[in-house]
């Protein structure tokens, strides 16, 4: 045992250090946990051993003595807690700390231990350690500020005499706990009763620290200012207990902590916990007192919270309740919102909170918790009116117990987690269980009453779904099927093939619009009806699985619709059919045709009426008043559904005028390039081929016979159409980035886009900035401006408001390392607060102006007018002259006395005469001025440093030297004499007494000027390239431009909107080690040289920073702690962490704090004693208790670490970092899930889960503030939106802002936080806003190439192409990070994501469609920005793209897609199609149309049609038939896509910055990257639609510049791209080997040029953006992995990427459903007419067109696939007859040879046909082997399954060879590593980076 027990103390030990080691600090340090980490949870929750050990490590120093008695206590209540160790980690933590108690004994040198003496020891400790801290002095002063209520001016005093007394109170707060237990059981007398006394007394002290999150109600705190705030103390008044409220128990008593109130009321009522309790309080007072500072700061002694105030936050809480009850027509809890009383809306808005605080996944059904609610409700207002409160009988269990979990919550939940069990970890299909929207939409019909209340556990609600009937589905079933694209957008489908109709049938009569036009073009009308009908149909095939369960009138509706469009259709395609076959009538005369008109202009009058009457924004009054008669809501009901959600989904007739406007410039467009371009050239040789008879086959033709060259006619037309289809796409896109554009310009976008703007436009940056950022509060602006002096005063008031926040943001840069010391000095800006009569700019703009300005005197020959001319056309170069003037002449002033004064002063004067007289040339030599500066530099040079006696003599010494030279040379020889005859002087000069001494500039104001002047005289170079650092320069450059930009103006922090940021964490990289940081991979190659490399200037920086030189090696920081952990976060601060995303986030912290602290002191209200001069001083605060409360009130910032509290139990380093990050930033909280595991009686281990909420305490330890019980595991869809939902109850504000864990932000943009949040409350449409579109800046696109392509991709989607989305077309959504939400509005609806399993894998953007349902209305603002982290690897971005593009699939399916396509008027609905799933159809519609041109060019090469029509009909050299079939060209080209991403270059760059840009990209091969990335995105759309399987694909964020293996391309890519880029290559053979092209090999290769690209691109992108992907020894060592992959056998357990057969079964495991492999057999099919053409096209087979050539054919493939088969056999199989097997194989092979050998001699068989029949056989093969992966079950019964994997493996070895092939030869060349070296890293190059030192390694210099 005691070896266990020193084992166990050594590994304690050892960690510790290296804890201590790793998260030591400067300022932060953390102190040595000892055994407090090892604390079990179980004995952590119920004791306060923590604490006590805690202690006991401070005082370990002080006294051993008594640091032994505390860890005995912990010992023993551990030993009391769990006497059986029964719990998780209570053994070892036992074990451990018994062994630090020997330990510590073992120190006594055999010392007797008296522990009777324990207490007295413990209490003499206790005396003295208050007194050395002087704790009784502390308490009296804060009483004394208690009872005086003057804090407002103590915070600073308070301060000072706090700094560390929290350490004091909670070592106090552990002995007084540990004498307590001592003391427990002994007699009350002596030091016993002492202590007893001394408990009463320090326990107000110690409840300080009272576990509390952001205002400390359980325990008031002096050293917290926000509970003194007069708006916090009227919202904790408004919801104490009244005397008119039911009596409560009398074990409710008040108590000095918590005085009752509401809350306590509905604890005891419904059972609520007590946590969820405490944080809801919190909440709602915060929120309370947030609207009343934004209505009006209250006033009194006795503050309180206005009327008004709380019936808005009332009817903003309960709004979606409200619609509810109006929806279901049914009573709400109230009459109306007038007749409650004011308590009555607080007790409500209460409850709300409460509930969803505690509904745990239940939130994500916002109609069901209004359910609740109501229920409740009612129940609360019973309750209120009796006298006595009692418990609600809803939640009162069978034993007696109250609670509102167990009865309410837990029933819901168990039904949701049975259902998702039921969804088999997302591989059941969607209809077979109910997800959260159909658990929700049940409370969408007047049903949901049905499960009464208490609710009856037996409803159907309750009831699991079965397998093998299917899950009971609400209003939607989510079928996997590409139909649902025309279900949901079925208008957009029917315009176009209407449109297309019609423009062919006007084609086709030559442009006529004659009576036989008219008539055909009456055909409209049934494809209209048909076309509906077939809508109709989906509706019924596609609701099946909801009929039982849905709404009656929703069933009725379908059946209606089907009948109507079916009866419809039939009675109008009957009619039109009469009329075409009446022709020998005029129309006017036929019955048929009046009848036809008739009903086809009454039907159409109908729908018009309607639709004007629903979607036109004008005439919704008008049909709200129409509702009430029953035949319009009879047509309305027909036209379109009524849902819940999606009612008034209607926009102003001003937005909706511009949106139609746009997409009718649209439809011009692209409706005359279709008619022009594409159907009028085809319809002269359509008609020509479909009059062909008798035409020539070179195949035996079994389907063209007598149907006029239909295939023909469909494989010239189907291109053309699949075009038309998608080049709508396309013209939105040319049309959007040509608006995006010019709105942007309009925003004065890019105004600002290089350095040196910022140095012309910097004067007025000062007037902007106050504008725009600076509150009414302080700003101070007078209404006139009437002289030039009041111009430059109110200039001087400008800079001195600006120049503290334009110094922070430099300090800011300076911190993050982007600039140095220097450049920080020189972008500083004086504070402008001293009597200067300008105003000061910073050195960056006046360095080496007066040098300039020097040279311009001594030159100048001209007037003092001329020279000054000269000088002010450079203004900053007269800024420089005037302020030096200035300066001189104060700080000579503040050094000199008595005659030396005088002489200054009647200087300054004589100059200033002359000035005035303009005679300055006259009276001074200018070309004198250069000596006059060197001696005022030598003076300044002294005077910048600290005074002795040596440096004022020399200083003294100095002046007079500027004495001597201004009078004897600059000065004219009048002026001399003048002063040289002054008595004063000369009686001064004989007695020595001039400027013998000097007053030294200790003035801070003076020694500021002092060293300002020194600066702009010896700085001399240009400052015209600082900063130096690009990014540093793009930030400043983006917020100088922002500021011209339209914003709202800012409200005063106490006035401003709260908000919270919210981010989301699982396991990603929170912080890099030190050993992450040093490890090399396979090159040499480790994290910390690659950032070394790429980012030079920062870590020169850096090193500055700590204090090295540039010589410093790494080691050097090893060694010390503090740079070691330095070290750690400068490289954190560069990847992509959560380290990175935590310092960005709380910078809105830093902005605000800021902010309020200058706002209260240029207001007047000065808190820590500074004059007023300095009332825009910024220094201290940060220091400020005020500033920290006030942004503390209005900013929160919480991070969900999903398993944090895993994290720690394993002790992983993610958990240390964390701890580390709470440490160092005070407002940081995380929430995570805790599990807690119990063994039951019998012995089972039950599971518990809690959603807890921690900051860091006074020792930098986790402190828990809130932890409430879950009903279960939260997990039960995608993990991210179940991560946010548990912790979105822990934040608070009116808003919320979403941020992943790989964004940044910065400090200058943190300052515009409070005007983006005014956008809640500006005019955007109809309705206010719900969210708040952000820009983001991607900072990693300078790490290579693809990283820069794919910023400008995001950069191009988040800034111009999300502005049009917001503006005009009204369709933006949420996109994902960093949008702010309205909080209230959506915590009400859902939350902020939906999290249904796979189907809601795309989370973020289904809060843009419910948003957008419940009519909120989402905007877009592009003056501030937010850093994002995007993939900087191929592998990276196709997998995230993948991810994305599997999401749109879901989408697809999804009822939200479906509404909005059915709800949207028109237009918007385009807009919204095309810019979601549209985007992604297009996309696959671009791939389509190169298969669809092909294999029609095949079909005709390979039946031989394409000569036979050109010999018969001699027009294949129209133009009209070449430009048809080059329309396809330009498309596949997709240069059109790039236009919004060119106009974002010329937006922001400049025209010529943005050519340049563009044409690096192209040398770049992007063109490469993006056809690339077309694949992924049609790859992974489809298989989603037809198979399922999208999935989070985790990408990983860290640095990209490994090379990867060819075998891991390989197995990414290969059945993506790889396999789909031969079969194109294949069709282009094929073509170019049998196809007729008139013009020879330049039509061919004009005709398919754009097909080989895409080939080269798919089969080798992945390989020329490989780092080193063409270095020979690399090729060799990817060969070798490759091979061993490929021929690897697979078994149990063995992965794909080690073995090619179990990655072969795990590219098959998406085929699992019945319709997919219908489809997927149906598509392989296409591989069969490779063989059947070709075959007929042997030389063998002569011009024979015999069926018996073909079935030849397969008697040869037969032959083929059994000489396979004996050469592949598997050798475990022969191992019997292995001798006689090898001569089958001998003899086989030989017999093969002499076959092929003699029928190429005897036969007509030539060598040509041998690879003809690689081109007819290698397709059949590939088509038998798809169809036995799809039908897999019955192939494997068929028992050829092993010879299907091997022709399998043989495929992919071949497609492998095909790849490698040139790329091995390719590598034999070294130039060509090179060149791709600088193709990837261009970026890194234009930094200063050589990419080929990082490629090759770092071995060399370390093995050096």
């Amino acid at each position: 045992m005691s070896r266990v027990a020193s084992n166990w103390e050594r590994l304690v030990r050892a960690t510790l250090e290296r804890e201590q080691l790793r998260t030591s600090r400067q300022g932060h340090i953390r102190e040595s946990d000892d055994l407090l980490s090892a604390v079990p949870p179980s004995l952590e929750k119920r004791a306060n051993i923590d604490a006590i050990l805690q202690a006991a490590n401070v005082i370990e120093d002080e006294d051993p003595n008594v640091a032994r008695i505390l860890c005995e206590q912990a010992y023993t209540l551990a030993q009391n807690l769990d006497p059986k160790s029964e719990g998780r980690g209570v053994l070892q933590f036992k074990t451990g700390l018994m062994s630090v108690i020997k330990q510590k004994l073992s120190k006594r040198d055999g010392v007797r231990i008296d522990r009777n003496q324990d207490i007295e020891r413990l209490w003499q400790f206790y005396q003295s350690y208050k007194k050395r801290y002087k704790v009784d002095d502390i308490q009296k002063q804060e009483q004394r500020w208690r009872e005086s209520g003057a804090f407002s001016g103590q915070f600073g005093e308070l301060e000072q005499i706090s700094v560390g007394i929290g350490k004091v109170y909670a070592t106090l707060r552990a002995l007084v706990e540990v004498m307590e237990l001592l003391s427990r059981d002994a007699p009350r007398e002596g030091v016993v009763r002492q202590i007893h006394e001394e408990l009463r007394k320090i326990k107000p002290t110690t409840d300080e620290l009272t576990p509390y999150n952001i205002v400390p109600l359980d325990a008031p705190s002096l050293t917290n200012a926000i509970g003194w705030f007069p708006e916090v103390k009227a919202a904790v008044s408004a919801i104490r207990y009244s005397a008119n409220f039911p009596e409560l128990p009398s074990h409710m008593e008040d108590s000095q902590q918590h005085r009752l109130d509401m809350f306590d009321l509905l604890q005891y009522v419904f059972g609520f916990q007590k946590d969820n309790v405490r944080n809801q309080r919190e909440n709602v007072i915060l929120s309370v007192a947030n609207a009343q500072s934004c209505f009006a700061i209250p006033a009194g002694v006795e503050p309180r919270i206005d009327d008004k105030v709380i019936t808005e936050f009332f009817l903003k809480v309960m709004d979606n309740y409200m619609k509810w009850c109006k929806y279901l027509r049914i009573r709400s809890a109230w009459s109306s919102v007038e007749a409650v009383i004011r308590e009555r809306k607080l007790f409500f808005i209460s409850l709300y909170f409460l509930i969803w605080g505690e509904a745990s996944n239940v939130r994500f059904l916002p109609e069901c918790i209004c359910y609740i609610f109501h229920q409740m409700a009612k129940e609360l207002d019973v309750i209120l009116d009796h006298p006595v409160a009692q418990p609600a009988k809803s939640c009162t269990t069978e034993s007696g117990t109250v609670s509102f979990l167990d009865e309410i919550i837990s029933p819901i939940y168990n039904i949701l987690a049975q259902e998702a069990d039921v969804n088999n970890d997302g591989k059941a299909a969607h209809s077979a269980w109910r997800n959260y929207d159909d658990f929700n939409e049940h409370f969408w019909s007047d049903r949901c009453l049905k499960l009464s209340w208490p609710m009856r556990k037996d409803s159907p609600f309750f009831k699991k779904s079965k397998k093998w009937r299917g899950a009971s589905k609400n209003g939607f079933v989510e079928h996997r099927t590409f139909l649902h694209l025309y279900r949901s957008f079925h208008r957009l489908w029917i315009f176009l093939a209407m449109m297309f109709q019609g423009l062919t049938i006007i084609g086709f009569n030559n442009g006529k619009l004659t009576t036989t036009t008219f008539k055909q073009l009456l055909s409209l009308g049934p494809t209209f009806a048909v076309m509906n009908f077939i809508e109709s149909c989906l509706d019924v095939m596609l609701m099946f699985g909801a009929y039982t369960t849905s709404r009656g009138l929703a069933i009725a509706r379908l059946c209606v619709r089907f009948l109507w469009f079916g009866c419809s259709s039939a009675f109008l395609s009957f009619l039109y059919l009469k009329i075409m076959q009446d022709r020998s009538r005029e129309p006017l005369n036929s019955i048929y045709f009046r009848i036809y008109i008739l009903i086809l202009g009454v039907y159409a009058a109908l729908r018009l009426f309607l639709a004007v009457l629903l979607k036109f924004p004008a005439c919704h009054t008008l049909s709200d008043k129409c509702d009430r008669w029953s035949v319009f809501q009879f047509f309305q009901w027909m036209y379109e559904e009524r849902y819940y959600v999606g009612r008034g989904l209607y926009e102003s007739i001003s937005d909706y005028a511009r949106y139609v406007l746009f997409w009718l410039v649209i439809f011009v467009c692209k409706f005359s390039f279709a008619y022009f371009l594409q159907i009028k050239p085809l319809v002269s040789p359509t008609k020509i081929i479909v009059n062909l008879s008798d035409l020539q086959y070179s195949w035996r033709d079994l389907v063209s016979k007598h149907n006029h060259n239909a295939l023909t006619v469909a494989s010239l037309w189907a291109p053309v159409i699949a075009i038309y289809l998608l080049d709508l796409h396309i013209w939105y896109t040319l049309l959007s980035a040509l608006i995006g554009g010019i709105m942007g310009a309009r925003a004065r976008l890019g105004e600002i886009r290089t350095i040196d703007m910022v140095h012309k436009r910097f004067e007025s940056f000062p007037e902007a900035f106050v504008k725009n950022l600076v509150s009414s509060r302080s700003r101070r602006v007078p209404s006139e401006r009437h002289s030039s002096q009041e111009s430059l005063e109110m200039k001087k008031i400008d800079a001195a408001k600006f120049s503290p926040f334009w110094n922070e943001i430099i300090k800011s840069l300076r911190e993050e390392d982007y600039i140095s010391n220097r450049e920080m000095d020189l972008l500083s800006m004086p504070s402008n607060l001293g009597n200067l009569r300008l105003v000061q700019w910073p050195l960056f703009l006046l360095s080496s102006k007066i040098f300039l300005a020097i040279d311009l005197a001594v030159d100048c020959k001209d007037t003092q007018m001329d020279l000054w001319n000269r000088i002010s056309k450079d203004e900053y170069m007269a800024y420089a002259v005037q302020e030096c003037y200035y300066s001189v002449e104060k700080i000579l002033l503040s050094l000199a006395d008595g005659e030396g004064r005088l002489w200054v002063e009647r200087l300054c004067r004589e100059i200033n005469e002359s000035i005035l007289e303009r005679s300055l040339l006259v009276n001074l030599n200018l070309k004198k001025l250069p000596m006059v500066v060197s001696r005022f530099t030598a003076l300044t040079g002294l005077l910048v440093r600290n005074e002795t006696p040596e440096l004022a003599r020399g200083a003294a010494n100095a002046i007079y030297e500027v004495y001597e030279v201004v009078t004897h040379e600059l000065l004219s020889h009048s002026l001399r004499e003048q002063l040289d005859t002054w008595n004063i002087l000369i009686r001064a000069k004989n007695e020595n007494r001039l400027f013998s001494r000097i007053h030294w500039p200790n003035d801070p104001e003076v020694k500021e000027q002092v060293k300002r002047l020194h600066l702009l005289l010896t700085v001399k170079d240009s400052a015209e390239n600082v900063p130096k650092n690009l990014e540093a320069r793009r930030r400043l450059q983006f917020f100088t431009n922002s500021l011209f930009m339209d914003m709202p103006p800012a409200k005063p922090v106490s006035e401003m909107i709260p908000f919270s940021v919210f981010t989301p964490y699982y396991s990603e990289t929170v912080l890099y080690s030190s050993a992450e940081l040093r490890v090399e991979n396979e090159d040499g190659i480790s994290t910390l040289f690659y950032l070394q490399t790429v980012y030079p200037d920062e870590w020169r920086n850096f090193l500055e920073r700590i204090g090295r030189d540039d010589l410093t090696v790494d080691q050097d920081l090893q060694n010390s702690s503090s740079d070691s952990l330095e070290l750690r976060f400068w490289a954190s601060y560069r990847g992509q962490t959560l380290a990175r995303t935590v310092r960005g986030m709380m910078y809105y912290r830093k902005a605000l704090m800021l902010q309020s602290y200058l706002e209260k002191r240029s207001s007047g209200e000065i808190e820590d004693g500074y004059s007023g001069a300095d009332f825009m001083s910024s220094h201290g605060y940060e220091l400020s208790r005020e500033a920290r409360a006030q942004a503390d009130l209005k900013f929160t910032y919480v991070i969900s670490c999903q398993i944090y509290g895993q994290q720690k139990q394993k002790k992983a380093p993610e958990a240390a970092d964390i701890a580390l990050l709470l440490q160092r930033n005070e407002a940081l909280r995380v929430a995570f899930i805790h599990v807690e595991e119990n063994v039951t009686s019998d012995g089972k281990v039950s599971k518990e889960y809690y959603s807890k909420l921690v900051k860091a305490d006074v020792h930098g330890k986790d402190q828990e503030i809130y932890s409430i019980k879950l009903p279960g595991d939260p997990k039960l869809g995608e993990g991210k939106p179940e991560n946010q939902n548990h912790a979105i109850i822990f934040t608070r504000g009116d808003a919320i802002q979403t941020i992943d864990m790989n964004q940044d932000n910065y400090l200058e943009e943190a300052m515009k936080v409070r005007n983006l949040l005014e956008e809640f409350n500006g005019k955007h449409g109809l309705r206010r806003p719900t969210i708040l579109g952000v820009r983001e800046h991607v900072f990693t696109g300078s790490v290579s190439c693809l990283a820069w392509f794919m910023s400008n991709q995001e950069t191009s989607f988040v800034t111009l192409g999300q502005r049009v989305l917001a503006y005009p077309l009204k369709v933006r959504m949420h996109y994902g990070h960093p949008d702010v939400f309205d909080r209230i509005f959506h915590l009400s609806r859902g939350g902020i994501s939906k999290a249904s399993r796979v189907i809601n894998i795309s989370e973020d953007i289904y809060a843009g469609f419910n948003s957008t349902l419940r009519q909120g209305n989402i905007t877009h603002h592009e003056y501030i920005q937010v850093g994002k982290g995007r993939d900087v690897g191929l592998n990276q971005i196709a997998q995230f793209e993948g991810k994305v593009a599997g999401g749109n699939g879901e989408q697809v399916l999804s009822r939200d897609i479906y509404r909005l396509g059915q709800l949207f008027d028109f237009f918007r609905m385009l807009s919204f199609y095309f810019t979601s799933v549209g985007f992604y159809v297009c996309t696959m519609m671009t791939v389509l149309t190169i298969y669809f041109f092909l294999y029609g060019r095949v079909y005709l090469a390979l039946s031989g049609l394409d000569r036979a029509i050109s010999r018969s009909a001699k027009f294949l050299g129209n133009t009209a038939f070449d430009a048809a079939l080059n329309a396809q060209f330009l498309v596949q080209i997709g240069v059109f896509t790039a236009v919004p991403m060119i106009m974002g270059f010329i937006l922001e760059l400049g025209l010529l910055k943005a050519f340049l840009s563009f044409i690096s990209m192209q040398l770049q091969f992007c063109s490469v990257f993006f056809t690339f990335s077309l694949g992924t995105r049609t790859h992974y759309f489809g298989r989603t639609i037809l198979h399922g399987g999208a999935k989070y694909r985790a990408t990983g964020r860290g640095f990209v510049v490994r090379h990867i293996k060819f075998a891991e391309n390989y197995r990414l890519y290969s059945r993506s791209h790889f396999v789909k880029a031969f079969e194109v290559a294949l069709l282009l053979v094929i073509y170019l080997a049998y196809g007729y092209t008139k013009g020879g090999a330049v039509s061919y290769i004009l005709l398919t040029i754009s097909s080989w690209f895409l080939v080269i691109s798919w089969l080798f992108a992945p390989y020329i953006f490989n780092p080193s992907g063409f270095e020979w020894q690399k090729t060799v060592e990817d060969f070798d992995d490759w091979t061993s992959w490929l021929l690897y056998k697979g078994g149990v357990g063995v992965k794909g990427e080690n073995s090619w057969e179990s990655w072969w079964d795990e590219e098959q495991a998406h085929i699992q459903r019945l319709s997919g492999r219908i489809v997927e057999t149906i598509l392989t099919l296409r591989f069969f007419i490779f063989q059947y053409g070709v075959v007929y096209h042997l030389q063998a087979s002569g011009s024979s067109t015999s069926i018996w050539v073909y079935a030849i054919s397969w008697l040869a493939l037969l032959g083929f696939v059994i000489v396979f088969q004996v050469f592949t056999i598997s050798p475990k199989k022969s191992a019997y007859f292995q001798l006689g097997m090898r001569t089958i194989q001998g003899a086989t092979f030989i017999a093969l040879i002499t076959g092929i050998v003699l029928a190429v001699v005897f036969t007509s068989l030539s060598v040509t046909d041998l690879f003809a029949s690689l081109l007819a056989f290698i397709p059949t093969g590939w088509a038998f082997l798809c169809l036995a992966i799809t039908w897999k079950g019955f192939v494997r019964r068929l028992g050829v399954w092993d010879s299907v994997r091997e022709i399998a493996r043989f495929y992919d070895a071949a497609m492998g060879m095909c790849i490698f092939a040139p790329i091995a030869f390719v590598s034999w060349f070294p130039f060509v590593s090179t060149i791709q070296s600088r193709v990837l890293f261009n970026q890194a190059f234009s930094r200063g980076l050589e990419m080929s030192l990082i490629l090759v390694g770092n071995k060399a210099n370390v093995q050096i």
